[in-house]
């Protein structure tokens, strides 16, 4: 399945896809006005690798970077597989994840892919290593802006805080500090929806979410009362997603 969920803009190749037994969405961005159409995969699966990289050769885009918003405890990340089959691509995670990949990233930083680029923002919370990746702000950047925000902001919901360094109070502040002061017609395109729901904006998250809309005391309340059984995939995914969906891998980058 593929949609485009908007024309943010000519310069913009997005379309966002769905793997549907963990519920996990994956995005393909390219510069389209680029010589060479460059790509960047956000948050893909092994079991959609296959189909990912179908679409980007139909495309004609030249994929550049497999990157991950944080590592993923419900399915294993497609990263490393995409490497396999596309030697070029480097894999980018953030470095307080402390997972084996090709390049690191930290808050403030920008990973340009043509001409357009994401911004790094760190919103810890989930897990300990999450990031936000935002689209630029400026006159050549497509608009509006968006929010790739993995398990930290889900539409009308946010990802649980009870395991892998995870902190409701962290949490809280991240979405407060980092996407909450992006422009209220940011687009936010979460890692997953369980209910449907392909895009939301910044605007109606502060209004609507019914967890991060309420002050940081009665959240903490409702994230403490939640109850969630153990993910299922935990114990696989968690191990394989700290070298890439590989683990075989022996090398220090994967």
């Amino acid at each position: 399945m593929t949609s485009s969920c908007a024309n943010h803009s000519l310069k913009l190749i997005f379309r966002q896809l769905f793997e549907k037994e963990s519920s996990t969405y994956t995005y393909l961005l390219a510069d389209a006005l680029h010589p060479q159409k460059p790509a960047l995969l956000i948050d893909p699966v092994d079991k959609t690798a296959d189909r990912d990289l179908a679409l980007v050769k139909e495309l004609g885009l030249k994929l550049i970077y497999a990157i991950n918003t944080h590592v993923h405890a419900d399915h294993v990340t497609g990263s490393g597989l995409i490497k396999t089959k596309f030697p070029g691509v480097k894999s980018i995670i953030s470095k307080a994840s402390n997972a084996k990949v090709d390049l690191f990233v930290e808050p403030g930083d920008k990973i340009y892919f043509g001409d357009i680029f994401l911004e790094v923002r760190a919103t810890p919370g989930h897990t300990l290593g999450c990031v936000t990746y935002v689209t630029g702000d400026g006159p050549n950047q497509p608009q509006p802006r968006m929010a790739f925000t993995g398990d930290t902001l889900l539409i009308r919901g946010c990802g649980r805080t009870d395991f892998q360094g995870g902190s409701s109070d962290k949490l809280y502040d991240s979405v407060h500090s980092q996407i909450f002061t992006l422009p209220k017609d940011a687009l936010v395109y979460p890692a997953h929806d369980y209910k449907g729901f392909t895009v939301s904006t910044v605007g109606e998250e502060m209004l609507y979410n019914p967890r991060l809309s309420k002050d940081k005391e009665t959240f903490k309340k409702i994230m403490q009362n939640l109850n969630l059984s153990y993910p299922k995939m935990m114990d696989v995914a968690v191990p394989a997603n700290m070298v890439c969906g590989l683990q075989e891998t022996k090398s220090e980058a994967c």
